[in-house]
């Protein structure tokens, strides 16, 4: 098959669209994708790719063209500027493109305008549009602050309801996702299709097992945004300060990074280590220095109907969990009964856990029920076959 990929998000920053891309290629698909700029998640145009550079290269086997895109750093209108950037310039490019593929793929992170691109090239060449729904939208407004009852907000909701509307099918990564687009947006169940998050094959109880020591390691990995919450761990490590043998590891990068080692700074607490953000390729030596991984999320309503991708990571590692996260997440890792979960936000409840977790001698049951419960709902192969499925249906379908 040929496919057309739409995604503001691509290596090198660190999205999973390019190891599903990479797969396809793999596996004998023509894939063609169409990005932005590269300034995920420090909001400035990455060196290699500003002046016009390497706007359309080869990357394992995948074909991909750069799209003229704002850095994102600089506060909420240059967030904005950023949006709009890759969604018009993406649909300029798509409007212009005349070469014939079978089937149109958007990879739907924020913003959900960067489906304009593909819904144009789904109009104007009669093809199958699927939609992987990775963030809910209007609601991440809603989580980043953004009334409900604002202006913002509701022009949000009409946009939002179009692009969803004219997908021909829609995946989403969480089934609380299927039943708000359902009751939010009449959108029809047959069009919606639980497909879940996989890990890197990297990440395996191999490559990530700790060699023991005298320290309890424990890690947070990914993004360092407002809705990451990471003040809750911060807060949690000032709890526990009085175990002297417990390290609070976070690694990755974002729009609250430096604020959370200023708060650190604050609570004058020594055992929070900022690592920055690290290439995908190192991550499982990051991992392998951890007993267990740490997920946390604001308290907010579609917050909690979110599934971290990094869920996935820690249980592909065969790592134990400890949340302060709600709804599906905390379901799972409670189903799957592979760590702690607390309410979202509650720094004394994620304190209390890992203070209960230090005296525990079940760290390795809860990491190979991890791993066992990764293998049974979330592997590459299960997840790239049921993918594959989709996309050959709806181009048979064309």
């Amino acid at each position: 098959m040929k496919i057309l990929v739409i995604c503001q998000y691509y290596y090198p920053e660190p999205f999973r669209i390019t190891d599903i891309c990479e797969e396809l290629a793999k596996g004998g698909h023509e894939v063609f994708v169409i990005t932005g700029l590269p300034n995920y998640p420090i909001g400035e145009i990455y060196e290699d790719y500003k002046d016009g550079q390497r706007r359309d290269e080869i990357i394992n086997g995948v074909k991909v063209h750069r799209c003229y895109t704002v850095g994102r750093k600089g506060g909420v209108v240059k967030r904005f500027l950023n949006y709009y950037s890759y969604a018009v310039s993406s649909s300029m490019y798509t409007s212009r493109l005349k070469e014939e593929f079978d089937v149109v793929f958007v990879n739907q992170l924020s913003p959900v305008m960067m489906a304009s691109a593909g819904i144009r090239y789904k109009k104007k060449h009669c093809k199958k549009l699927i939609l992987y729904c990775l963030d809910l939208w209007p609601e991440s407004l809603a989580a980043g602050g953004i009334s409900r009852k604002s202006l913002i907000f509701r022009l949000f909701h009409k946009i939002s309801a179009r692009i969803y509307r004219q997908a021909d099918e829609i995946l989403v990564t969480s089934k609380s996702f299927g039943d708000y687009l359902y009751n939010e947006f009449q959108i029809s169940k047959e069009k919606i299709q639980y497909l879940p998050q996989y890990a890197e094959d990297i990440f395996n109880p191999e490559t990530c097992r700790k060699k023991p020591n005298e320290t309890v390691d424990l890690m947070f990995a990914g993004n360092i945004g407002a809705a990451q919450s990471i003040d809750t761990i911060i807060c949690a490590a000032a709890e526990t300060k009085d175990i002297k043998n417990l390290r609070w590891h976070i690694v990755g990068d974002g729009s609250e990074l430096e604020s959370m080692k200023k708060l650190a700074s604050k609570l004058c607490i020594n055992s929070v280590i900022f690592h920055g953000r690290q290439p995908l390729e190192e991550m499982p030596k990051f991992y392998a220095m951890a007993d267990a991984m740490l997920v946390t999320m604001q308290s907010s309503p579609v917050l909690s109907m979110t599934l971290p991708g990094k869920v996935q990571t820690y249980m592909a590692a065969g790592k134990p969990i400890i949340g302060a996260i709600d709804g599906e997440a905390q379901f799972i890792i409670s189903e799957a009964n592979c760590g702690y979960a607390v309410p979202a936000s509650d720094y004394m409840a994620l304190a209390n856990v890992v203070r209960d977790m230090c005296i525990s001698h079940g760290l390795d049951e809860m990491g190979r029920k991890s791993r066992e419960y990764y293998l049974n709902k979330f592997t590459k192969k299960s997840v790239m076959k049921q993918f594959e499925e989709c996309l050959r249906y709806e181009s048979f379908a064309n």
